[in-house]
């Protein structure tokens, strides 16, 4: 990853409302481009749940993690596809869902499954970041918003993704009063 790349992923994550201190789950990391500037956002009193499927991404993003001085922020959990995390309910200032929407597809129940999840997750006021790619993004805001979250923020911006910097779409939400 080139100085520019890392830029714009930094820039992405810096807009998300992450803050010091904060504790992030980063679902589908893959290799960590996004967990990275997240952890360094939240600095060293923070956490990042960083979780992927495969574990040679985990692996990679680890040694990352380690190279920048940050083994200590992030926690690589791999998972084999279950949805339901072994973390407390309303334990997550932030979750982040980047470019996974290739494994969940609209209409789907491993969907709602994974909204639910991050719906029990999420703290009162906690944020929930979307890079909505190979999705129809009004149809997944809408699947969203019916899994009980609120949309706070449409933005169009630079994004880090398949090796490229492009022009991207990133939804924030927070939760929805009951």
């Amino acid at each position: 990853m080139d100085n520019r790349e890392r830029a714009t992923c930094e820039s992405v994550i810096r807009d998300t409302g992450i803050k010091a201190s904060d504790t992030v789950l980063d679902f589908g990391c893959g290799a960590g481009n996004y967990t990275i500037p997240a952890a360094k956002q939240v600095g060293h009193h923070g956490t990042i749940y960083a979780v992927d499927s495969n574990a040679s991404k985990l692996k990679e993003l680890s040694e990352r993690a380690t190279r920048e001085h940050l083994a200590d922020v992030i926690k690589p959990c791999h998972t084999n596809g279950e949805l339901n995390l072994d973390l407390p309910s309303a334990s997550i200032d932030v979750v982040l869902l980047y470019d996974i929407f290739w494994y969940f597809r609209l209409g789907d129940r491993q969907l709602g499954v994974l909204l639910r999840e991050v719906r029990r997750l999420l703290k009162a006021d906690g944020l929930l970041s979307v890079f909505p790619e190979h999705i129809d993004v009004s149809a997944l805001q809408r699947e969203v918003e019916d899994a009980g979250f609120q949309l706070q923020r449409h933005r169009i911006c630079e994004v880090f993704h398949d090796d490229n910097i492009e022009s991207g779409e990133i939804l924030t939400f927070t939760k929805a009063s009951p």
